[in-house]
C-alpha cells in the first residue's frame, strides 16, 4: 500500500517517499470528485448522515495526506520533497478552487440549512454549515459561471506565489555565510555559540579541514552575533545579509519583490470579483474584528499608548551608546548588541548567563509539569516513525486513556523553514470506532547539542517562551472535545483569536513557581538563584514601548498593504512601508532594508491582512492569565487547577464550536479589556 494512503494509524514517515505523492494524492482527489459527483445528484438527501458526512470523511483523507507532503516541505526541503510538493500544489489547489464554486453544493448546503432537520442539529453542526455558507461564497460560488475559471486561476496561482515566497527566503538564507579564522574577530560571542559556529564549519564539505569558524543566516546562528559580537563589521555584513534577502540584492531567481506586487494584485482582484473593497475586507470577514477602519483605530490606538515608552526606551539607548559606548550613532545592526550591553549593566545579568540555566530536558520537565498541573493530564514519551532522528514524539492522557499525541521537532536545520509553528497530523472527530484522538507537530529552530560529548542543547529564555507559545498552540488543537472536525481544536477558530492559548501559555515563563523547577546549570547543576530571577523579572519589560511599535508597525503596513496599497499605482510596497514607520516606529532602518522580502506570515502564509491578530489575541490572553493571577491570591499559585479547568472547559475545549467572544466571555464573564495587557508590558498609565 501506498503509505500515504493509510490511515490507520500515525504517518508512517519511514516509509512515505517522494515518489508516493503524485499517485496518492490523485487517487484521493479522484475519489472526491466522483463522491462529490454523488453527492449533488437530486437522489441524494440534503441531510447531515447522506450529505454532510460523506463529504467531511473523504476531505478528511485527503487533506490528511497532503498535510504530511506539506509538513515534510517544510521540514525537510530537499530537492526531492519540494519537486514533488510543487508538482501535486497546482491540481490539490484547482480541486479546493473547483469545490469552493460548485453551485450544487453550496445548493444542497443552502437546502440543508432551510430545512427541518436544521435546528435540531447540535450547534458545532449548525456552525458547520453557517461556516460552510461563508466559505462558498468567499470561493467565489456566486460569481457569474464566465468569471468562475478566472477566480479559480487566481487561487491556483496564489498557491503557487506563496510556496514560492517561503521557498526564496529559505534558499537565501541558506547561501549566505560569514567565515572567520581569527578567533579574536568573534570577540563577545557565548561560548555555546562559538562552538556551534566551529561544529558548522567542521561539517562544511568546501572548508571542513580549516580551522575556523560558520556563522548563517539561520536564528541560532544569527541572533548572538547581532546581540553578543562586539566586531561592528561582522555585526554589519551578517545584518545586510539577513535584511536583504530574496531581493533584488541577491540572485534575481530569489528576489521576492515582483512575487509581492503579484501577490498583492492577484489578492486585490479576488476582493473586487467577491464584491469587496478590499482583500482586508476578504480576510476579516473570518475574523473577530468587523472591518479594517476598526482594526486600524486599534493598532494606532496602541501605537499612541505605547510611544512615549518607546521614545524614552530610545533616548536611555541613545544616552548609555554615547556615554559608555563612546558611539554617537547607532546603526540598525548595533540596536541589539547595544541593548545588551545597557541591559547588562542596568540589570547586572546577560541573556547568555540566563541561558545556562535552562537545558533542555529541564525545560520539557518544566513545561510539561504547567500542562499536567493545569488541565489534569499526563504527558509521556511515546513511539512513532519520524521524519528525523533528533525529533521526539509523546502521548497526553487523562484519567489513564489516551486524548492526544504529537511530535517535538526543537532544532535548526538547513532544510528547515525558519520559524516556530504548530500544524496538525490528525484532528479529533468521531468514527465508526469511537473517537479519533488528535495529533500535532511542534516545530522550532533552536540550537541544537554541540560538541563531542553532546551535552543537552541550552535554550534561552525567549527560546523558553517559544516553546511554551506552540505548546500553547498545540493544547488547543489536542485538548478539543469537540467530535466534528471542521471544528474541533483549531478548526473554525477566528485567525484574530486562534493565538489566545499560544500567548496564554507564555505567561507562565515568567513565573517563579514554575521557573525554579525547570532550571539547572549546564555545568554545576545549580537552579536558578532567585535573585537572578529578580533581575529577570525586573528587566522583562526592558524595550517594551519599542516592541510594541514594531508589532504595530509589521501589523499596520500589514493592513494597510491589503486595504489601501494599489499595486502599480505609482506607489511601491516599500514607499507604504516608509509612510507607516514614518506614522509609528521612532527607528527606522536603513533605504536598503527589505524587510517585506521575508514577510512569510503574510506572504507564504495564513496572515495577509491578519498579522494585527498577534497584538489583539496578546489583549485576550493578557485579560484571560489575569484570572489565574486572581485565582494566585487565594491558592498561592498561577498554576491554579480550579481555573485551568475552566479556562480548559470555555477555551480549549470548544475549539471553533462556537464564536471565540462567546468562549472568552463564558471564561472571564465580560468582554476583553486591553489593561491586563498594558499591565504586564509596563505600560499601564495612571488615571
Amino acid at each position: 500500500m501506498n503509505p500515504l494512503l493509510d490511515f490507520s494509524g500515525l504517518p508512517r514517515f519511514d516509509a512515505v517517499q517522494p515518489e508516493h505523492v503524485t499517485p496518492a494524492i490523485r487517487q484521493l482527489l479522484d475519489e472526491n470528485r466522483a463522491l462529490i459527483d454523488r453527492l449533488i445528484a437530486p437522489q441524494t438527501a440534503a441531510t447531515w448522515d447522506a450529505f454532510v458526512q460523506p463529504m467531511l470523511d473523504a476531505g478528511e483523507r485527503l487533506s490528511r495526506a497532503w498535510g504530511i507532503v506539506g509538513h515534510l516541505h517544510s521540514v525537510n526541503d530537499v530537492p526531492p520533497w519540494r519537486e514533488a510538493y510543487n508538482a501535486m500544489l497546482p491540481e490539490v489547489s484547482s480541486f479546493y478552487a473547483d469545490l469552493g464554486q460548485n453551485l450544487a453544493l453550496f445548493a444542497k448546503f443552502k437546502l440543508l440549512a432551510a430545512g427541518a432537520e436544521f435546528p435540531a442539529l447540535s450547534p458545532a453542526r449548525r456552525r458547520i454549515i453557517e461556516n460552510d455558507l461563508r466559505d462558498f461564497r468567499l470561493s467565489g460560488a456566486e460569481l457569474a459561471e464566465d468569471r468562475k475559471p478566472r477566480f479559480k486561476e487566481i487561487q491556483e496561482e496564489l498557491s503557487a506565489l506563496g510556496a514560492k515566497f517561503s521557498e526564496n527566503v529559505l534558499d537565501a538564507t541558506n547561501a549566505h555565510a560569514e567565515w572567520i579564522e581569527d578567533e579574536a574577530a568573534i570577540k563577545g560571542l557565548p561560548a555555546d555559540a562559538r562552538a556551534a559556529a566551529r561544529e558548522a564549519a567542521a561539517k562544511d564539505g568546501e572548508f571542513g579541514k580549516r580551522a575556523g569558524w560558520k556563522f548563517t543566516l539561520h536564528a541560532p546562528s544569527y541572533i548572538p552575533v547581532l546581540q553578543f559580537c562586539d566586531n561592528r563589521d561582522l555585526r554589519a555584513r551578517m545584518y545586510r545579509a539577513y535584511a536583504t534577502r530574496a531581493s533584488e540584492f541577491g540572485p534575481e531567481g530569489w528576489n521576492n519583490g515582483p512575487l509581492i506586487d503579484r501577490l498583492l494584485a492577484l489578492r486585490n482582484e479576488e476582493a473586487q470579483m467577491l464584491g469587496y473593497a478590499s482583500y482586508a475586507e476578504v480576510s476579516l470577514a473570518t475574523k473577530m474584528a468587523d472591518t479594517p477602519a476598526q482594526v486600524a483605530a486599534f493598532q494606532r490606538d496602541m501605537a499612541a499608548k505605547a510611544r512615549p515608552f518607546a521614545e524614552r526606551d530610545v533616548g536611555e539607548l541613545r544616552d548609555f551608546a554615547r556615554q559608555e559606548l563612546g558611539m554617537d550613532t547607532l546603526e540598525s545592526w548595533d540596536l541589539a548588541w547595544a541593548s545588551e550591553k545597557l541591559k547588562q549593566q542596568r540589570y547586572s545579568f546577560s541573556d547568555d548567563e540566563v541561558k545556562q540555566y535552562f537545558p533542555e530536558p529541564k525545560v520539557l520537565g518544566g513545561l510539561f509539569r504547567v500542562i499536567e498541573a493545569l488541565f489534569a493530564v499526563k504527558l509521556a514519551p511515546d513511539t512513532a516513525p519520524v521524519w528525523h532522528p533528533a525529533v521526539r514524539f509523546f502521548r497526553i492522557e487523562r484519567d489513564g486513556k489516551l486524548i492526544g499525541q504529537f511530535y517535538l521537532d526543537l532544532y535548526a536545520r538547513e532544510t528547515k523553514r525558519g520559524g516556530a509553528w504548530m500544524d496538525e497530523a490528525i484532528t479529533r472527530r468521531r468514527i465508526a470506532g469511537g473517537v479519533q484522538t488528535p495529533v500535532a507537530y511542534l516545530n522550532c529552530n533552536f540550537p541544537a547539542p554541540v560538541g563531542d560529548d553532546r551535552k543537552p542543547a541550552t535554550f534561552s529564555h525567549d527560546d523558553v517562551i517559544t516553546l511554551f507559545h506552540e505548546c500553547g498552540h498545540g493544547l488547543h488543537h489536542l485538548l478539543t472535545q469537540v467530535d466534528e472536525l471542521p471544528v474541533s481544536g483549531i478548526h473554525g477558530v477566528e485567525w484574530d483569536a486562534v493565538e489566545l492559548p499560544s500567548q496564554f501559555m507564555e505567561n507562565f515563563c515568567w513565573e517563579w513557581d514554575v521557573l525554579s523547577g525547570m532550571t539547572a546549570h549546564a555545568e554545576t547543576g545549580a537552579p536558578l538563584p532567585r535573585a537572578l530571577y529578580a533581575k529577570m523579572v525586573a528587566a522583562k519589560n526592558f524595550q517594551s514601548g519599542l516592541q510594541t511599535l514594531r508589532q504595530v508597525e509589521f501589523g499596520l503596513f500589514d493592513l494597510l498593504l491589503h486595504n489601501e496599497f494599489v499595486p502599480g499605482a505609482g506607489r511601491s510596497f516599500m514607499d507604504l512601508l516608509a509612510e507607516v514607520r514614518r506614522e509609528v516606529a521612532v527607528l527606522v532602518p536603513p533605504e536598503w532594508n527589505r524587510f517585506p522580502n521575508s514577510f512569510s506570515h503574510i506572504f507564504g502564509g495564513g496572515y495577509a491582512a491578519g498579522y494585527y491578530s498577534y497584538k489583539w489575541a496578546e489583549v485576550l490572553s493578557a485579560d484571560a492569565y489575569e484570572a489565574f493571577e486572581e485565582a494566585a491570591k487565594t491558592s498561592g499559585s498561577t498554576l491554579d487547577a480550579a481555573t485551568g479547568e475552566r479556562f480548559w472547559r470555555e477555551i480549549l475545549s470548544v475549539g471553533g464550536s462556537r464564536p471565540a467572544l462567546e468562549s472568552f466571555k463564558a471564561f472571564r464573564g465580560r468582554e476583553p479589556k486591553p489593561d491586563a495587557l498594558l499591565r504586564h508590558n509596563g505600560m499601564a498609565v495612571a488615571d
